[in-house]
């Protein structure tokens, strides 16, 4: 069902990590492209995350459902918007929670400007978390955080699409479990296009300022 075992590093399969090192690859291609460009005469972008531009793909949801609406969405819903997706659960101890407040302090720096950005939290643990308790853990964050919830095929489909890994460990005598997941963000521009990849790591400031260059383009 897309589920993936096997050797995990910081929660992150081994066989994935190597995928994501290839985007990493790309983008630092991608960076010594723009400093040829610099070279003729063109001032190229400093992004504080990695730029993936031609390489990352376009932003896509598979059937995904929004919390707020209780109705399917897709891209084009979100055109226009910058759009940040990370993929977790609710019950997440704490990459999650830190990530998302990341994400919230960085989208508030905008000031008024953040109305043109949309957090996009995808579930990749449908079976518990449910429409409401998903729009009630965003909204907890950010006015601009959208929760999306797939059935878990939506959802393999999608995480295949941008080489995030998750998994879910065994369950205990109150059948609560641990989701492993990948802990990357991923920023679309305002056309769908994927410029830029993040991690649970980068500093609000670091995000704010490259969601400002995006919202300038």
């Amino acid at each position: 069902m897309g589920v993936l075992p096997g050797r995990y590093h910081r929660g992150m399969p081994i066989l994935r990590i190597d995928r994501l090192r290839r985007l990493l690859f790309a983008a630092t291609l991608a960076s010594l492209a723009a400093l040829l460009l610099a070279g003729c005469g063109r001032k190229p972008q400093h992004w504080d995350m990695s730029n993936v531009s031609g390489v990352l793909a376009d932003l896509r949801l598979f059937g995904m459902v929004s919390a707020d609406t209780g109705k399917p969405v897709s891209a084009k819903d979100f055109r226009g918007k910058v759009a940040v997706v990370y993929f977790g659960y609710t019950h997440c101890p704490d990459v999650c929670p830190l990530t998302m407040s990341h994400l919230a302090s960085a989208v508030s720096a905008l000031g008024p400007q953040a109305d043109d950005v949309r957090i996009l939290f995808v579930s990749v643990d449908p079976a518990r978390d449910t429409l409401p308790i998903l729009k009630a853990y965003v909204q907890a964050f950010s006015p601009q955080a959208v929760a999306l919830r797939g059935t878990l095929p939506e959802v393999v489909a999608m995480t295949k699409l941008y080489h995030v890994a998750f998994s879910y460990g065994d369950k205990d005598s109150h059948g609560n479990y641990v989701v492993n997941h990948s802990a990357a963000i991923y920023v679309f521009d305002k056309h769908g296009k994927g410029i830029l990849i993040g991690s649970d790591l980068t500093k609000p400031e670091a995000i704010t300022h490259d969601l400002r260059q995006l919202l300038q383009q």
